[in-house]
């Protein structure tokens, strides 16, 4: 059924009343069921439909299980849980769509079999109908692409699983109505979601921002820096859920670098955004993570599970020193003072402050423990100061926070020795790392801080849009922006210049609003 563009989006009241607007959802996979029981919980009378036969009633069935449960644990009453499997309806045709104000399709991601899709669905939908897609990488734009009217297609991006994750992203095409997109915002509220306007660009707002999460600790493995385990507990001590490598193996690396490789390819090979060998090898031998019992991490029966790298050897004192000093203003300068005078109050008066040197960390002596700026340890202590080491960028707020550190290649064995020891003593669980730039935490919250700032200068989202999609899509601590906030534009763009300077190429480069942004600093 076409209409005229004058005609069509009407869905400002589907949101307002939700009892008497129908919802159809296309595709009973994991993500369309979970769909139709948010949709049902919300009100709406929704229609289930498959392809493949019996899998819409077959997902009908499950919910009714999944609402027992909930029942069970109190979460949810006989009678509601009753009343909700009641309005999800299982339809073995299309033809049903002609009664939707909505369809929301959730299925295989693959633009043609899509854009087919709502090609059919166009020619039997009314005049109000709002087409929606929840792809999750797919241009919006694309599957439009030979619809009657375009403007009626827009993104509904839920993540899984659907009924606990309250992010959607709203993807807008290049022809999406911003009445469309404005009402599924409304829609999504109306549900429980918390919305968030995105453009259609490769991997709208959360896959796109989320590379570097796992890109930095693949390029970290494929040096040989550290082993999995370490740059996992380093990621998951300043609040990360679960580390890069236990993360990807829980996806499924198969998942994970298909993604990865669409990002890549839709930006026009885009060195920012190239897949790794590392992560390659593993799809190619079959080890894909949890669903095969194998990736970074066995999972095979009685497997011991890395959760934790082991705390450092036991500290029997302070290392002997002649003079000490901290070095450098701000938050982690006085953290290092305040933790040196829990410590050791009966010396404190021996340690000094010197706020204009240049750098942050401790003075031992003719040594010095540095926090990271990016540079490698060799770099900074140059010849004249050998006795050089790095630590990562710390929260200074987890208890026996695991910390990557690392010493110049030309520091003695004594400091070597010794500058764990002045960490473990200010309360930090030291890792050494290979002497590599921007260590663990320092480079990945880097990246992604500069890929999220080129998100907000290209209009894929706004900086708010942008934190709220990162901690509600993927349960970050914290979003790009809070954590630009925190180290200050400054930083953020000495350690990506660093890296630049180490690796070369495209693919540390730095954001042009992240580097105005350091320049009005």
């Amino acid at each position: 059924m076409n209409a005229a563009p004058s005609q069509l989006f009407g869905l400002t009241g589907l949101a307002k009343a939700p009892a008497d607007l129908p919802v159809l959802v296309v595709g009973a996979g994991i993500m369309g069921a979970g769909i139709a029981q948010v949709a049902a919980q919300a009100g709406h009378p929704v229609m289930l439909f498959d392809v493949r036969e019996g899998a819409a009633a077959q997902a009908r069935d499950q919910l009714a299980t999944t609402f027992d449960t909930l029942v069970a644990k109190q979460k949810l009453t006989a009678e509601a849980a009753a009343h909700i499997l009641a309005r999800i309806q299982v339809v073995t045709a299309l033809d049903s769509a002609a009664r939707a104000h909505l369809v929301v399709e959730a299925i295989v991601e693959k633009l043609e079999v899509k854009r087919s899709l709502f090609q059919q669905l166009e020619a039997v939908v009314s005049a109000d109908c709002v087409l929606a897609t929840n792809t999750s990488s797919i241009s919006v734009t694309a599957i439009a692409n030979g619809l009657h009217h375009p403007q009626r297609l827009v993104g509904m991006h839920f993540f899984n699983p659907v009924p606990l994750m309250k992010l959607v992203e709203v993807v807008s095409g290049l022809q999406t109505a911003p009445a469309v997109a404005d009402g599924i915002v409304e829609l999504a509220q109306a549900w429980g979601k918390t919305p968030v306007h995105a453009r259609s660009t490769p991997g709208f707002i959360v896959n796109r921002i989320a590379r570097p999460y796992y890109a930095e600790t693949l390029a970290l493995l494929q040096e040989q820096a550290a082993n999995p385990a370490v740059l996992d507990a380093c990621l998951r001590s300043v609040g990360f859920r679960m580390g890069p490598c236990e993360l990807m193996d829980l996806i499924g690396h198969d998942t994970n670098f298909s993604v990865t490789s669409s990002v890549y390819e839709a930006n026009f090979f885009d060195k920012r955004f190239v897949p790794s060998l590392v992560q390659r090898e593993l799809v190619d031998g079959g080890l894909l993570g949890r669903k095969t019992g194998r990736g970074f991490y066995s999972y095979a029966p009685g497997a011991e599970k890395p959760a934790m790298v082991p705390d450092s050897p036991a500290l029997t004192g302070l290392p002997p020193f002649t003079t000490l000093a901290v070095v450098g203003t701000g938050p982690v300068a006085d953290a290092l003072h305040q933790r040196l005078a829990a410590h050791m109050p009966e010396r404190l008066a021996e340690v000094a402050r010197l706020p204009d040197a240049g750098w942050v960390g401790l003075q031992v002596g003719d040594a010095q423990l540095r926090l990271t700026d990016g540079r490698t340890a060799t770099e900074l202590g140059g010849v004249s100061a050998a006795d050089t080491a790095v630590f990562d960028w710390p929260t200074l707020v987890a208890p026996t926070e695991v910390l990557a550190w690392a010493p110049s290649v030309r520091s003695s064995d004594a400091w070597a020795t010794q500058a764990p020891l002045w960490l473990q003593a200010l309360g930090f669980n030291p890792q050494r790392l290979a002497d590599v730039p921007g260590l663990v935490v320092a480079r990945t919250l880097s990246m992604l801080v500069n890929e999220a700032a080129d998100a907000v200068q290209q209009g894929v989202c706004s900086a708010v849009g942008a934190d709220a999609a990162m901690k509600l899509g993927v349960n970050y601590p914290a979003g790009p922006f809070d954590w630009l906030a925190r180290w200050g534009a400054p930083a953020v763009v000495q350690v990506l210049a660093a890296l630049d300077a180490t690796y070369r190429g495209e693919r540390y480069r730095t954001s042009p609003w992240l580097r105005q942004q350091a320049a009005l600093a």
